[in-house]
């Protein structure tokens, strides 16, 4: 693990190393639980599993829990309450994106707090927690330009799915991770797409299928027409 006094944690637009002088200490990140449902069934063993009744195939989850403990750096113990109180200040309500420098190609939401519990001036000793979605979500969408700096060669998937000419026929291949995404589809003209076995019709500017859900794997999208093609498409991982 690098030296504490190297990483930080990006919260909106505060970095906790950079702006607070926050060394990382550690962070305690839980996995989601699944929301399960089951129904008892009188003169039946066991339960009914209702779990994906709702969306088949797909299991959805709770928030999941985080924790971060840091180190006030410079020790300043006169400027204790004043930086406590900025902070607290610049959480309370607030929904914010969270990158880790330690995962800097994903990002979290949620809201976090001063955790005045478990933060201790004697030991200069900061602790943020809170709630954040079940999934960390990838930097870039598929339309967004992306950078090599924070690219993680083993598990960083390169997607340029934005202004595709479409000329007669053209097939897609879009890598997906763990949580099921519509797309968001936009075509300069009207046009048709084809997924697991299905066509569906497309009208010229943006629109979304709901029968097309792309999910882990591999995902296959072949569109028939002639104009451009923009699919805007962000992974998430648990």
């Amino acid at each position: 693990m690098e030296d504490r006094g190297t990483l930080g944690v990006q919260i909106g637009g505060k970095h906790t190393l950079k702006d607070w002088n926050l060394g990382w200490l550690s962070i305690t990140l839980g996995f989601p639980e699944p929301k399960t449902y089951e129904q008892d069934v009188p003169g039946a063993d066991g339960s009914l599993d209702l779990t994906e009744a709702m969306t088949p195939g797909d299991v959805k989850y709770k928030q999941r829990s985080i924790t971060m403990e840091f180190d006030q750096l410079d020790k300043d113990y006169f400027d204790w309450n004043a930086k406590i109180s900025e902070i607290a200040n610049y959480l309370v309500g607030q929904k914010y994106k969270i990158f880790l420098d330690s995962d800097p190609a994903f990002y979290y939401i949620g809201r976090l707090k001063l955790d005045s519990e478990k933060s201790e001036k004697a030991e200069s000793k900061i602790t943020l927690s809170g709630e954040v979605d079940p999934y960390k979500y990838e930097k870039y969408s598929s339309l967004e330009d992306w950078t090599w700096d924070d690219f993680n060669f083993e598990t960083g998937i390169i997607r340029e799915y934005k202004d595709l000419k479409i000329d007669g026929s053209y097939q897609l291949y879009i890598p997906g991770r763990r949580k099921k995404i519509v797309p968001v589809i936009v075509c300069s003209a009207a046009m048709q797409v084809t997924y697991n076995g299905k066509t569906y019709s497309l009208s010229a500017g943006k629109s979304k299928v709901f029968d097309i859900w792309l999910g882990e794997g591999d995902n296959y999208l072949t569109f028939t027409g002639n104009g451009t093609v923009s699919v805007d498409y962000r992974g998430g991982s648990l």
